[in-house]
């Protein structure tokens, strides 16, 4: 693979990340003191880094509590940065739900409370409502992330299932002000679906929930399903008064991410194009959707004029088959990319997470050319018995593709970068 394409994409990949930098996102929605105290609390892969860059601006008293995964801490003076287990919820994370509320506990209407919410919270978050417990919402979390069901979906449910989503964190800081500063994972930016609202409640009702489960095949729990069934896991209303007076700010999203990657490819003299940033469906399809725009241009030189960079962004989703492979849906988009393009020249790719971390494994994503299969087969590995096996990962790894930038402190979904045709 050529060096330099890797260096391009790689570049694209800093100034996406760099364009959700927690401290330049802050900035601009700081709220405005209030009479009394201000209480930070906050989830999700960044929330450590939002809470030191918030320290950092706030000019006044603060105290607070916000919880990361294992590994992605930051350090904080007055903030209290605990960590826990993703994409499966532990103990760990359910301590720091509870010290989440104690710490919006007995507030007053002259308080405020500030919400850092980035993606990654739902599962940081573990809180069974009454009847079920941590082992029901771990077996939860699997079974939704083993459906290949959209974000939307599965935070549906969990909300549904959960003591501190949909709202109810929010609910429980009343009559204290709430204001929520978003970093968007999900297409389309709806500030509920991010860490499934803890803060910020929805529309979506219970029979809504059960209607998206039957309608997809969505196959849960015993203990899971007979708590939906009955009527106790109602997440509060949007209209509810406990509500009235709150804030909610995207103050960071995958389309301004795409946005900034678009100008630094063009600054390097480079056409690009963004597809959309909210593009949903089985990674594995669409890796052939992508690769096959990636071989029109290569080839018949339209849509697009080479060279041009295809950039897309969104959260697709893996229908695990229960064979143990390893990966995440960057890195299987890019498998079955790799598939689709094997042996076509002058086609280059990136898929990442932005937050630095595909999955469960310790790389972002990986890159691929049209040599990329072709490397896996001399290495021993067939690609597309790999992607029936899910094992995304082994097959990028096998062929010395894997990119492994480390955490970046904050996550506004996916990067898929397609360079087609020769950098100037």
């Amino acid at each position: 693979m050529d060096p330099a394409k890797q260096a391009f994409l790689h570049g694209l990949f800093d100034a996406a990340v760099t364009a959700a930098d927690a401290e330049a996102a802050l900035r601009a929605h700081l709220p405005d003191r209030p009479k009394g105290r201000v209480v930070v609390v906050g989830a999700g892969k960044g929330a450590a880094q939002l809470a030191a860059a918030f320290e950092r601006l706030w000019d006044g008293p603060l105290t607070g509590v916000v919880v990361t995964r294992y590994g992605y801490g930051a350090p904080c003076k007055h903030i209290r940065v605990m960590e826990a287990s993703h994409p499966v919820p532990d103990a760990a994370g359910a301590k720091a739900t509870a010290a989440l509320f104690g710490a919006v506990a007995e507030l007053g209407p002259d308080d405020l409370v500030v919400a850092l919410i980035c993606g990654g919270g739902s599962a940081l978050l573990p809180a069974p409502l009454e009847g079920l417990t941590l082992e029901d919402e771990q077996a939860l979390n699997q079974a939704l992330l083993a459906s290949g069901a959209p974000i939307g979906v599965m935070n549906a449910i969990r909300k549904h299932c959960s003591a501190i989503k949909g709202g109810r964190l929010a609910a429980a800081a009343h009559p204290a002000r709430v204001v929520s500063l978003v970093v968007s994972d999900v297409p389309g930016d709806d500030p509920a679906q991010v860490a499934s609202g803890p803060t910020v409640p929805d529309h979506v009702s219970l029979s809504d929930a059960r209607a998206m489960i039957e309608a997809r095949g969505i196959v849960l729990p015993t203990q899971i399903m007979a708590h939906l069934a009955g009527d106790t896991g109602t997440a509060p209303s949007p209209t509810d008064a406990v509500f009235t007076g709150n804030e909610v700010h995207v103050i960071a999203s995958a389309r301004l991410s795409l946005e900034a990657a678009a100008r630094a490819a063009q600054a390097q003299g480079i056409g690009a194009v963004i597809l959309s940033d909210a593009i949903e469906g089985e990674a594995r399809v669409i890796g052939q959707m992508h690769a096959a725009i990636a071989r029109e241009v290569a080839t018949q030189g339209h849509p697009f004029t080479p060279p041009v960079v295809i950039l897309s962004g969104g959260e697709t989703t893996v229908t695990l088959n229960g064979a143990g492979g390893r990966g995440g849906r960057n890195s299987e988009f890019l498998l079955s990319f790799a598939n689709e393009i094997d042996g076509v020249a002058g086609i280059t790719a990136l898929a990442a997470d932005t937050d630095g971390i595909d999955g469960s494994e310790d790389n972002a994503g990986a890159f691929a050319d049209g040599q990329t299969a072709a490397a896996m087969r001399a290495a021993g590995v067939a690609p597309d018995d790999a992607l029936r096996r899910n094992d995304a990962w082994g097959a990028f790894d096998a062929a010395d593709s894997l990119f492994v930038p480390g955490p970046t402190g904050t996550n506004v979904n996916d990067l898929r970068a397609i360079l087609v045709g020769e950098l100037p």
